[in-house]
């Protein structure tokens, strides 16, 4: 078996592109990656287009080999473009192996641990503004099926405007989300790097009688001692991890104790050849891993193989609010039941994606967000 061709597909849906890539084989044979990443797409677009020289006419055998030989063909002037397309290729190489072989990539990693993945709705409670809101949203959630979900109970022009009153206001809305789910429920917060280390220990004070499972990046990820020293000074979980993109990023992470949850991401992070070594990483500091999953029906089927056979796996990302349209554009549709992810039972990744059904979805610039970035306050 040979690679004949390495092709992309750019689709918009809701806030952001998916980018789907395939290769194709002499032999008929397909493997589906996926490279979503949010922003620079048409670079990591430029980026497999460098890469396919490097694969059409070999054998796509041996996933790990083929990710060692285009590893270091960026690793030194990278970043987060060359390590997205590298992720695709990677996912799709995987899923190749796997039909080629007739069983799943959660086979292939070692076989799962488990088949359900508990999941939790991301991006939950967006808009929400008074208490009442986030009663009902949390009701909602749990109405779902959900056990977890994720939101941001402030807004940076609110903390910019009045700190002390958006933190109070947070607590507020955390207590009637609380109260909404339930006592064993949990409720995670994304941060989004807007707090320093003393504002971050203000928003634990406060959140902290309310339980929330995590803080997600409350400071910028990239300094691990300072997010260490923040872990050490707060009670509340630190994760974080999204945007690190390898092993050797997560070390000073980990050897410090920076956080107590890691997210990689399987789409930037190398796929499934360095993601499940970062997982074995954490492993040997007892650290759970809870894998970031932003992306389209790929991403997601990846996710779930990642998590399946990871013995540290927590929980697992589902983007609620495109849920819909993901099933329908994934064969078959990815199953969520009672607050978790069924794992596939197919070869290889064990869905395709319905192009036909992305057809209309045609890409679109990135539109400019003037309210990223951190406020540092």
């Amino acid at each position: 078996m040979k690679i004949t061709k390495i092709e992309t597909f750019t689709y918009w849906v809701d806030w952001c592109n998916w980018m789907l890539v395939r290769i194709s084989t002499d032999e008929g044979l397909c493997g589906w990656g996926e490279a979503s990443l949010h922003g620079a797409i048409e670079s990591v677009e430029t980026a497999i287009r460098e890469y396919a020289p490097h694969l059409v006419g070999h054998d796509p055998a041996g996933p790990e080999q083929h990710w060692h030989r285009l590893y270091n063909a960026w690793r030194w002037r990278g970043g987060a473009v060359f390590s997205t397309a590298l992720s695709a290729i990677d996912i799709a190489l995987w899923d190749l192996e796997g039909k080629r072989l007739g069983v799943p990539v959660a086979r292939l990693l070692g076989g799962p641990f488990r088949t359900r993945m508990r999941g939790y709705a991301s991006h939950w409670l967006s808009g929400d503004k008074t208490p009442e809101n986030a009663f009902a949203g949390a009701r909602e959630a749990a109405a779902r099926g959900f056990t977890a979900f994720k939101c941001s109970p402030f807004t940076r022009e609110g903390l910019h405007a009045n700190e002390a009153g958006e933190i109070r206001r947070a607590a507020a809305m955390m207590e009637a989300a609380r109260e909404g789910l339930g006592p064993d429920g949990e409720i995670f917060i994304e941060c989004s790097e807007l707090f320093s280390l003393r504002s971050a220990i203000l928003l634990d004070e406060a959140l902290h009688p309310y339980r929330p499972g995590w803080f997600e990046e409350p400071i910028p990820f990239e300094n691990a001692k300072s997010m260490a020293l923040l872990q050490r000074e707060i009670r509340t979980p630190i994760a974080t991890g999204e945007r690190l993109l390898s092993r050797h990023e997560y070390r000073e992470l980990l050897e410090n104790g920076g956080c107590r949850i890691i997210q990689p991401d399987i789409m930037h992070a190398g796929g499934f050849t360095e993601v499940r070594k970062i997982a074995s990483m954490a492993d040997m500091y007892t650290v759970p891993v809870a894998p970031h999953n932003p992306g389209g029906p790929i991403c997601t089927a990846a996710s779930m193989h990642l998590a399946a056979a990871i013995p540290n796996f927590l929980i697992l990302e589902q983007m609620e609010p495109q849920r819909a349209f993901r099933d329908k554009a994934s064969t078959p549709p990815i199953r969520y039941e009672d607050g978790c992810f069924l794992l596939p039972e197919g070869p290889g990744l064990g869905i395709e994606p319905n192009l036909e059904v992305l057809k209309e979805m045609t890409f679109r610039p990135q539109p400019k967000n003037e309210r990223q970035g951190a406020l540092y306050r």
